[in-house]
């Protein structure tokens, strides 16, 4: 069994007190940078680890972090967002963290900003947001920062921030493993398409990444001489108008033999268009581990799925911010979360590894 290593031991291998220590270990006071440095290398050296509730019993108040989210009733992916977000207050929440959660409407930035307003006006110790709207989630980042509010974003990486950290999927990155999953489903001169069903996909920084991602791969690899086309449509939650959208598709691009759907929306096409897009044998690689695309993996309509863990990115967000507010612990900028590949085969499993509570829908 590993010895208990206890603050007393790092004391006297330092050769300093242990209210020395203690400065050290909850960053409070004024401890001299070499002693300092020594006392972090006798940490290392020995394989100190920081009791949780001794430490936030130490912090001796409450933790107020706040989230801002959609709505979760109107997409399943950021249920599932939300999911990891209760998960972690529930491990968190008898150490003194204090969530505070604000919804604003999917695909609206006023709602957006109206609520971020709100959040800022109750003066939180922390927030974890997605910066879906460019324009609106720089000025929540400014505010942010001018009122020295560490924040954590998720899902959409925004280069000119500075948040406390970043956790959520390398875009670029997923849009070049999606490239080359359809890509071996493709023939010479065969044409793909780039399909975004999302509002206001120009300004949304992830899209354009993984956009990016898609068609670097294509450039890069010549052999089959692929056509990349790129769609939008907004309507996907009009069936009648996402149908009459794919029709067009279809008839506009009669080589058309693989479709990328850059979000959890995959599902949709098939709901509206199922028997001509399994005519055509038409490959589809989507993302995320929701029940209605889990439904059509199982039944080989969608091909691929990557899963993009949204679950983790709550959960993890939470965790950074009560480990600087309470530990004072250095919180890695850059969470990237693996990119799971996921076929009905293995499907099961990854379920199964979300979470033991109920987190799909």
């Amino acid at each position: 069994m590993k010895k208990r290593v206890r603050i007393k031991d790092i004391a006297e291998k330092a050769g300093v007190s242990t209210g020395t220590v203690d400065r050290v270990l909850h960053n409070r006071g004024k401890v001299a940078a070499d002693v300092k440095k020594r006392v972090l290398e006798v940490i290392d050296e020995l394989g100190y680890e920081r009791n949780l509730i001794a430490s936030a019993l130490a912090y001796n108040k409450e933790v107020r972090v706040a989230t801002l989210l959609p709505r979760t009733e109107v997409d399943p992916y950021w249920l599932q967002t939300n999911q990891g977000v209760l998960k972690a207050n529930k491990t968190l929440q008898h150490y003194g963290l204090l969530l505070e959660q604000t919804f604003f409407d999917y695909g609206n930035p006023a709602s957006f900003l109206t609520n971020a307003k709100e959040v800022l006006a109750s003066k939180p110790d922390g927030l974890l947001f997605p910066p879906m709207f460019a324009q609106e989630a720089r000025w929540l980042i400014q505010q942010c920062e001018e009122h020295q509010i560490p924040y954590v974003i998720i899902n959409t990486n925004l280069e000119d921030a500075n948040p406390l950290c970043y956790i959520g999927q390398d875009s670029y990155q997923s849009g070049v493993l999606g490239a080359r999953l359809l890509n071996f489903g493709l023939s010479e001169g065969g044409q793909v398409c780039i399909l975004n069903l999302d509002y206001s996909t120009k300004a949304a920084q992830h899209l354009i990444s993984k956009e990016n991602g898609f068609t670097d791969y294509f450039t890069e690899t010549q052999s089959k001489n692929i056509e990349i086309i790129r769609e939008d449509c907004e309507q996907f939650d009009q069936p009648d108008k996402l149908r009459a959208f794919l029709l067009e598709l279809l008839e506009q691009h009669p080589k058309l033999s693989g479709i990328f759907v850059t979000n959890s929306r995959a599902y949709k096409i098939l709901d509206c268009l199922e028997e001509p897009i399994l005519d055509r044998k038409i490959k589809i690689v989507g993302f995320d581990l929701i029940t209605p695309n889990l439904k059509y993996l199982h039944e080989d309509k969608i091909n691929f799925l990557i899963n993009q863990n949204p679950s983790d990115q709550g959960y993890k967000g939470i965790h950074s911010l009560f480990k600087h507010l309470v530990h004072k612990e250095e919180i890695e900028k850059y969470q990237y979360l693996p990119l799971d590949i996921v076929v009905k085969e293995n499907a099961e499993y990854h379920v199964k590894q979300i979470s033991s509570e109920d987190l799909l829908v």
